[in-house]
Protein backbone atom coordinates (compact mmCIF):
# COMPACT_ATOMS: atom_id res chain seq x y z
CA UNK A 1 0.00 0.00 0.00
CA UNK A 2 1.28 3.25 -1.02
CA UNK A 3 0.35 4.96 2.40
CA UNK A 4 3.27 3.17 3.92
CA UNK A 5 5.37 5.15 1.87
CA UNK A 6 4.14 8.39 3.46
CA UNK A 7 3.67 6.65 7.27
CA UNK A 8 7.77 5.54 6.67
CA UNK A 9 8.85 9.00 5.72
CA UNK A 10 6.82 10.99 8.80
CA UNK A 11 8.56 7.93 11.08
CA UNK A 12 12.04 8.46 9.71
CA UNK A 13 11.32 12.51 10.57
CA UNK A 14 10.65 11.17 13.98
CA UNK A 15 13.92 9.57 14.30
CA UNK A 16 15.47 12.81 12.88
CA UNK A 17 13.73 14.66 15.36
CA UNK A 18 14.89 12.36 18.41
CA UNK A 19 18.85 12.81 17.43
CA UNK A 20 18.12 16.61 17.51
CA UNK A 21 16.28 16.49 20.93
CA UNK A 22 19.11 14.57 22.50
CA UNK A 23 22.03 17.10 20.66
CA UNK A 24 20.51 20.31 21.57
CA UNK A 25 16.59 20.52 22.63
CA UNK A 26 16.45 23.58 21.65
CA UNK A 27 17.22 23.12 18.34
CA UNK A 28 14.39 21.38 17.42
CA UNK A 29 10.99 23.28 16.01
CA UNK A 30 8.28 22.05 17.83
CA UNK A 31 6.11 23.65 15.45
CA UNK A 32 8.06 20.99 12.39
CA UNK A 33 7.39 18.27 14.96
CA UNK A 34 3.64 19.26 15.83
CA UNK A 35 3.28 19.45 11.73
CA UNK A 36 4.23 15.89 11.18
CA UNK A 37 2.48 14.11 14.06
CA UNK A 38 -0.57 16.19 12.61
CA UNK A 39 0.07 14.78 9.05
CA UNK A 40 0.68 11.55 10.76
CA UNK A 41 -2.23 11.28 12.97
CA UNK A 42 -4.90 12.42 9.76
CA UNK A 43 -3.26 10.16 7.09
CA UNK A 44 -1.45 7.44 8.97
CA UNK A 45 -3.80 7.05 11.94
CA UNK A 46 -7.32 8.00 11.09
CA UNK A 47 -6.95 7.57 7.42
CA UNK A 48 -4.93 4.49 6.76
CA UNK A 49 -5.27 2.54 9.86
CA UNK A 50 -9.13 3.41 10.83
CA UNK A 51 -11.00 3.60 7.42
CA UNK A 52 -8.74 0.79 5.48
CA UNK A 53 -6.73 -1.56 7.88
CA UNK A 54 -9.57 -1.71 10.80
CA UNK A 55 -12.69 -1.39 8.86
CA UNK A 56 -11.61 -3.47 6.38
CA UNK A 57 -8.35 -5.96 5.81
CA UNK A 58 -7.83 -6.62 9.08
CA UNK A 59 -11.66 -8.20 9.69
CA UNK A 60 -11.18 -10.25 6.02
CA UNK A 61 -7.78 -11.46 7.44
CA UNK A 62 -9.51 -12.38 11.24
CA UNK A 63 -11.57 -14.51 8.76
CA UNK A 64 -9.13 -16.49 7.49
CA UNK A 65 -8.08 -18.09 10.74
CA UNK A 66 -4.69 -18.06 9.27
CA UNK A 67 -1.16 -17.65 10.53
CA UNK A 68 -1.68 -13.80 9.40
CA UNK A 69 -5.01 -13.73 11.83
CA UNK A 70 -2.87 -14.28 14.60
CA UNK A 71 -1.34 -10.87 13.94
CA UNK A 72 -4.32 -8.78 13.86
CA UNK A 73 -4.78 -8.30 17.78
CA UNK A 74 -0.80 -7.10 18.07
CA UNK A 75 -1.59 -4.78 14.79
CA UNK A 76 -4.70 -2.96 16.83
CA UNK A 77 -3.00 -3.03 20.22
CA UNK A 78 -0.06 -0.78 18.58
CA UNK A 79 -2.18 1.49 16.43
CA UNK A 80 -3.42 2.03 19.70
CA UNK A 81 -0.15 2.30 21.36
CA UNK A 82 1.30 4.60 18.36
CA UNK A 83 -2.19 6.99 18.72
CA UNK A 84 -1.34 7.25 22.51
CA UNK A 85 2.33 8.72 21.45
CA UNK A 86 0.42 11.02 18.60
CA UNK A 87 -1.16 12.56 21.34
CA UNK A 88 1.53 12.55 23.82
CA UNK A 89 3.38 14.36 21.14
CA UNK A 90 0.89 17.16 20.28
CA UNK A 91 0.18 17.50 23.92
CA UNK A 92 4.00 18.69 24.39
CA UNK A 93 4.69 20.85 21.01
CA UNK A 94 1.46 22.53 22.07
CA UNK A 95 3.42 24.34 24.48
CA UNK A 96 5.70 25.99 21.55
CA UNK A 97 8.93 24.78 22.93
CA UNK A 98 9.93 21.65 24.50
CA UNK A 99 11.47 21.65 28.02
CA UNK A 100 14.66 20.03 28.67
CA UNK A 101 13.40 17.52 31.12
CA UNK A 102 11.00 16.55 28.28
CA UNK A 103 13.67 16.05 25.65
CA UNK A 104 14.70 12.69 26.50
CA UNK A 105 10.88 10.96 27.16
CA UNK A 106 10.20 12.55 24.03
CA UNK A 107 13.40 11.17 21.94
CA UNK A 108 12.60 7.48 23.68
CA UNK A 109 8.77 8.06 22.39
CA UNK A 110 9.98 9.25 18.72
CA UNK A 111 12.60 6.19 18.71
CA UNK A 112 9.83 3.60 20.33
CA UNK A 113 7.05 4.71 17.36
CA UNK A 114 10.21 4.13 15.14
CA UNK A 115 10.96 0.34 15.63
CA UNK A 116 7.25 -0.44 16.32
CA UNK A 117 6.47 0.66 13.08
CA UNK A 118 9.29 -0.54 11.32
CA UNK A 119 8.19 -3.60 12.76
CA UNK A 120 4.53 -3.79 12.31
CA UNK A 121 4.56 -2.47 8.35
CA UNK A 122 7.21 -5.37 7.32
CA UNK A 123 4.44 -7.74 8.97
CA UNK A 124 1.73 -6.05 7.26
CA UNK A 125 3.60 -6.20 3.89
CA UNK A 126 4.66 -9.42 3.92
CA UNK A 127 1.94 -11.85 6.22
CA UNK A 128 -1.26 -9.69 6.38
CA UNK A 129 -1.33 -7.87 3.22
CA UNK A 130 -1.02 -11.13 1.55
CA UNK A 131 -3.05 -13.04 3.35
CA UNK A 132 -6.12 -10.22 2.75
CA UNK A 133 -5.26 -10.03 -1.20
CA UNK A 134 -5.61 -14.17 -1.17
CA UNK A 135 -8.79 -13.69 0.68
CA UNK A 136 -10.59 -12.09 -1.91
CA UNK A 137 -11.25 -12.87 -5.51
CA UNK A 138 -9.55 -10.15 -8.31
CA UNK A 139 -12.49 -8.66 -8.68
CA UNK A 140 -13.03 -8.18 -5.27
CA UNK A 141 -9.53 -6.38 -4.89
CA UNK A 142 -10.59 -4.35 -8.04
CA UNK A 143 -14.04 -3.44 -6.03
CA UNK A 144 -11.70 -2.67 -2.86
CA UNK A 145 -9.25 -0.55 -4.83
CA UNK A 146 -12.10 1.47 -6.25
CA UNK A 147 -13.51 2.06 -2.45
CA UNK A 148 -10.32 2.78 -0.66
CA UNK A 149 -9.99 5.40 -3.47
CA UNK A 150 -13.27 6.92 -2.48
CA UNK A 151 -12.56 7.16 0.83
CA UNK A 152 -9.54 8.80 0.72
CA UNK A 153 -11.34 11.60 -1.19
CA UNK A 154 -13.85 11.42 1.23
CA UNK A 155 -11.41 12.78 3.66
CA UNK A 156 -8.72 14.47 1.62
CA UNK A 157 -10.85 15.59 -1.80
CA UNK A 158 -9.07 14.55 -4.70
CA UNK A 159 -5.33 14.59 -4.04
CA UNK A 160 -5.21 13.15 -0.65
CA UNK A 161 -2.33 10.87 -0.99
CA UNK A 162 -0.16 14.15 -3.25
CA UNK A 163 -1.17 16.14 -0.66
CA UNK A 164 0.42 14.22 2.04
CA UNK A 165 3.50 13.52 0.47
CA UNK A 166 4.05 17.15 -0.15
CA UNK A 167 3.17 18.08 3.49
CA UNK A 168 6.10 15.40 4.24
CA UNK A 169 8.20 16.83 1.63
CA UNK A 170 8.26 20.30 3.06
CA UNK A 171 8.63 19.09 6.68
CA UNK A 172 11.73 17.10 5.57
CA UNK A 173 12.92 20.19 3.26
CA UNK A 174 13.17 22.38 7.04
CA UNK A 175 15.03 19.61 8.65
CA UNK A 176 17.27 19.29 6.07
CA UNK A 177 16.93 15.79 5.35
CA UNK A 178 15.44 16.47 1.97
CA UNK A 179 18.18 14.89 -0.17
CA UNK A 180 18.08 11.20 -0.08
CA UNK A 181 21.37 11.47 -1.43
CA UNK A 182 23.09 12.15 2.34
CA UNK A 183 21.88 9.06 3.40
CA UNK A 184 23.97 6.76 0.92
CA UNK A 185 26.63 5.18 3.41
CA UNK A 186 30.49 5.24 2.04
CA UNK A 187 31.85 2.00 0.36
CA UNK A 188 32.78 -0.89 3.17
CA UNK A 189 36.43 -0.58 3.74
CA UNK A 190 38.00 -4.51 4.01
Amino acid sequence: MREHGVIRRAILVYRNMAGKLRANPASLDPDLLRRAATMFRAFGEDYHEKKLEEAYIFPAVKKTAGPAAADVDILLAQHQRGREITDYILALTSKGAIGTGDAEPLARALEGVELMYAHHAAREDTVVFPAWKDALSGHQLDEMGELFEEVEHKQFGKDGFEDAVAQIARIEEALGIADIGQFTPPPPKG
